[in-house]
C-alpha cells in the first residue's frame, strides 16, 4: 500500500553499524511526515521483521554481515511491488543499479555514505523512493561525464545539466528554480533529452527513472 497524506510514511531501516542506524533513525523520526517501523542490522532480521506491508520504504545498507543489501532489496521488492528502496554505501558503486533485474528496476535510490552528508538529501531520497522514482548521489553524479559516442554524449551543455538535475529528483520546477530558467524551458529540456535517448514516455514507464538510469549507464569517472 502506498504512503497517503492521512498517515506518516513508513520506513524501514536496514544497517549493521549501531551508532549509524540510530543516527538514521533520529534523523527520520525528527522529519515529521515519516515514521521507522523496523531498525535492524542483518539480512536475517530484515526477512524476519519485513513482511509485505510492513513498511512503504526501506533503507538498505549494501555490505551487511550475512548477505548483500541489494540481493536483499530484490527479495523484498518481489514479495511487495511497491516498495521504495534507498541504498547506502560505502563506496562509490551507483553503477550497481544498472545490475538489478528488469521486474524490480524502478523505485530504488541510491547515496553514497561518504559523499552525501545532507539531512535534506537523505529525506528527499527516502520520499521519492516512496513514489517509484529514483534518485542518484548529487555528489557522486558531479564526478562523472559523458562516455564517447554515447547517446548522452550528443546532448547540448544544457540539456546535459537538466538530465543531471532530473536524475538527482528534481522537479521541473526545482530544476528551474537551481537554472534560474523558466519552468516552460525545462520542460523543452526534458522532451529534447528523452528524444535524443529513445525513451518511450509510455504511461506504463516512468521516463525519468529511464533517463537517470541511462545517465547512469552512459557516463564514467570524469578525467
Amino acid at each position: 500500500m502506498m504512503p497517503t497524506s492521512q498517515r506518516r510514511l513508513r520506513v524501514a531501516l536496514v544497517e549493521d553499524q549501531p551508532l549509524f542506524r540510530s543516527m538514521l533513525e533520529r534523523t527520520l523520526t525528527d522529519s515529521g511526515d515519516l515514521e521507522v517501523v523496523a531498525a535492524v542490522g542483518t539480512v536475517t532480521e530484515a526477512r524476519r521483521v519485513l513482511t509485505p506491508g510492513t513498511a512503504d520504504v526501506v533503507v538498505l545498507d549494501i555490505d551487511l554481515p550475512d548477505g548483500n543489501g541489494i540481493a536483499l532489496g530484490v527479495v523484498l521488492r518481489r514479495s511487495q511491488p511497491d516498495l521504495g528502496v534507498l541504498l547506502l554505501s560505502a563506496h562509490d558503486a551507483m553503477e550497481l543499479l544498472l545490475d538489478l533485474p528488469r521486474d524490480v528496476a524502478h523505485g530504488w535510490c541510491y547515496l553514497s555514505k561518504t559523499s552525501t552528508t545532507s539531512e535534506s538529501a537523505l529525506l528527499h531520497a527516502v520520499r521519492a523512493a516512496a513514489v517509484g522514482e529514483t534518485v542518484l548521489d548529487p555528489a557522486l553524479l558531479e564526478r562523472v561525464s559523458p562516455r564517447a559516442g554515447s547517446a548522452v554524449a550528443r546532448l547540448t551543455h544544457r540539456q546535459y545539466e537538466v538530465l543531471r538535475l532530473l536524475a538527482q529528483g528534481l522537479s521541473n520546477a526545482g530544476i528551474a528554480e537551481r537554472l534560474k530558467i523558466t519552468e516552460k524551458s525545462v520542460q523543452n529540456h526534458v522532451y529534447a533529452v528523452y528524444s535524443t535517448l529513445g525513451i518511450d514516455a509510455a504511461p506504463s514507464l516512468n521516463p525519468r527513472v529511464s533517463a537517470a538510469l541511462r545517465l547512469l549507464e552512459e557516463t564514467g569517472p570524469s578525467l
